[in-house]
């Protein structure tokens, strides 16, 4: 099923060669809608290339543009720009389509690629917080929709697993643990013990020495401190899940860091031994001395005692994702403070000659009411499962007030899908890259571009079709009514914009286009009404609303969010 915008700029290439133009601009979404629903400015960069007058040029191109079966004649304004007005039967038609269509106009990538998605990365032996909010949300969001274009997609929990402050937790262990507490809550007692180390080591030369020397004998293999270090992992792997169970959000594979452990000396050795690594006052860098934002910003692969680093680990993983894996796409949803790292990571890994496509997805911070980055009271960073739970407790109030009928399981579990989704949503919604400020109120409000008025508009829908009883949807809804047409328009766009999310990792596109096609329902519920309709009409609103309501269901789904039946 081709979409509007792909067989506009199908029929705008051909009337461009027979104009004798070379290819220039694309057709996309008009601005403004009082002028159509997509425009070009195809004339306009012509214009400016060849020294021209752009509107001549766009009148010669809409002269040989062929695209009376789908809109009207299009015409051209302002400086040049050409507008286009999709016809009322191509909608209907387009529209009847989708009705039929499981994938809902989506087409799969051409072109499937093999992609690793490394996200959420939590540490062990620490509990989740709210850091790691948007690179797991975002993660599982880009997973979902990239698997839903046919992508072989392997999702990665990259855990951070290893390192110095296991020396710490080991030595706490031994002399400061406190087994009701651990099995009470394994994290916050491993936590307490970190702590407690930490604070004695910075008093105690003699327990900061002891500390480093558990870290030497598990780095080494010794069996109890590797018992010890197991435990960890397997009590902070079990928390983990449970909040992973919760947030419908699972993983192919975790490989930690300690996964790589055994793999470092040779990539170290490898990189010395073809040259991209040399020795550097007694430790192993590579230098970028033809990368200009590099060139004072070399990369330490080994340190000067001999230990590496989270790079060295990185440079393993990408061998490992690459060769064992067969990945040619791998894409880090990591926080934009690892944007230098990264670059470093893929200039080693091209210098190797590997030819994946990298991305580091990088996003900003999650900020409270003070405008600083989210934490509690006493400083700490807010538990994600406290969070979460907050979420829930917020949303089963509303509930209870707006529909006290409501079993206590059923509410329990509409409490779950509008509380987590509120959360999701509100960081989906967002531009990645920008800080925004977490508001119970804003995100579980039932107005303005939030998850429960998303919901809520699904919910609206299965209501009209309880009291609708059993129906038969028509072939092809006419469109005669303008609220009709333009929501219909709306959903012939949701194809166009699902893919478009992974050409900059923007799934707030699509939730914006979901906000907006939830305005639209509205607008043509206010308008047209649906039930009290004579036939034909009744069915072909219903129509309608049994699509709008399958694609902002699925719509959700793509960003990890579900809908209730009811509110």
């Amino acid at each position: 099923m081709e979409i509007f915008q792909s067989q506009l700029n199908r029929k705008l290439s051909e009337a461009l060669a027979a104009a004798g133009f070379p290819p220039a601009g694309d057709v996309s979404p008009a601005t403004d809608p009082r002028f159509g629903d997509y425009q070009s400015n195809a004339a306009l960069v012509l214009g400016k290339k060849r020294g021209e007058n752009p509107r001549k040029i766009a009148d010669a191109i809409v002269s040989r543009l062929d695209v009376a079966e789908i809109c009207e004649q299009p015409n051209v304004a302002g400086a040049g720009f050409i507008n286009f007005t999709l016809k009322r039967e191509a909608v209907e038609k387009k529209i009847a389509e989708m009705l039929h269509d499981e994938r809902l106009g989506v087409a799969s990538a051409t072109s499937p690629r093999k992609i690793v998605v490394d996200f959420g990365s939590p540490n062990v032996a620490k509990p989740m917080h709210v850091g790691h909010i948007r690179s797991t949300f975002l993660g599982d969001a880009l997973a979902r929709i990239a698997e839903f274009l046919g992508h072989d997609v392997i999702r990665d929990n990259h855990i951070g697993d290893w390192g110095t402050q296991f020396g710490m937790v080991i030595w706490g262990w031994k002399n400061l643990l406190d087994l009701e507490s651990l099995k009470r809550d394994p994290i916050a007692e491993l936590v307490r013990i970190y702590k407690e180390t930490n604070e004695r080591a910075t008093k105690d030369e003699a327990v900061r020495e002891a500390a480093r020397a558990e870290l030497v004998k598990l780095q080494a293999g010794d069996p109890e401190n590797y018992s010890i270090w197991k435990q960890c992992v397997d009590l902070s792997m079990r928390e983990f899940s449970k909040a992973y169970e919760l947030l419908d959000i699972h993983y192919d594979i975790v490989r930690g860091e300690s996964f790589y452990n055994d793999r470092l000396p040779a990539v170290v050795e490898r990189l010395l031994k073809s040259g991209l690594a040399e020795m550097s006052e007694g430790a192993v860098c590579v230098f970028f001395r033809d990368i200009p934002e590099l060139v004072d910003k070399p990369c330490i692969i080994r340190k000067r005692d001999g230990g590496y680093n989270y790079a060295t680990t990185d440079v393993a993983t990408v061998d490992y994702r690459i060769n064992d894996l067969k990945a040619n796409a791998i894409w880090y949803v990591v926080g934009a403070p690892q944007i230098l790292h990264f670059k470093q990571i893929f200039a080693i890994a091209r210098r190797e000659g590997y030819t994946a496509d990298f991305h580091h997805i990088a996003f900003g911070s999650i900020l409270g009411a003070d405008r600083k980055l989210m934490k509690t009271r006493s400083g700490e960073n807010v538990p994600l499962h406290d969070l979460l739970e907050e979420g829930m407790t917020r949303a089963r109030a509303i509930i209870a007030e707006k529909n006290p009928e409501l079993a206590e399981s059923e509410r329990n579990e509409i409490a779950k899908v509008i509380g987590i989704g509120a959360i999701k949503y509100a960081d989906l919604s967002q531009y990645r890259m920008t800080d925004y400020i977490f508001s119970w109120d804003k995100m579980l409000s039932l107005h303005g571009n939030t998850a429960p008025y998303l919901q809520n508009a699904y919910v609206r829908i299965r209501s009209i079709f309880r009291k609708a009883g059993a129906v038969s949807l028509r072939e092809a809804p006419a469109l005669s009514e303008p609220a009709e047409l333009n929501l219909a328009k709306r959903l012939s766009q949701f194809a166009e914009i699902v893919p478009q999310v992974l050409n900059d990792f923007r799934p707030n596109i699509l939730a914006n286009y979901l906000f907006e096609l939830a305005n639209s329902f509205h607008t043509f519920y206010e308008a047209c009404p649906v039930l009290k309709a004579d036939e034909p009409v009744r069915s072909s609103r219903l129509a309608l609303c049994d699509l709008t309501g399958r694609v902002l269901q699925r719509g959700l789904k793509l960003l990890g969010i579900d809908v209730p039946e009811r509110m």
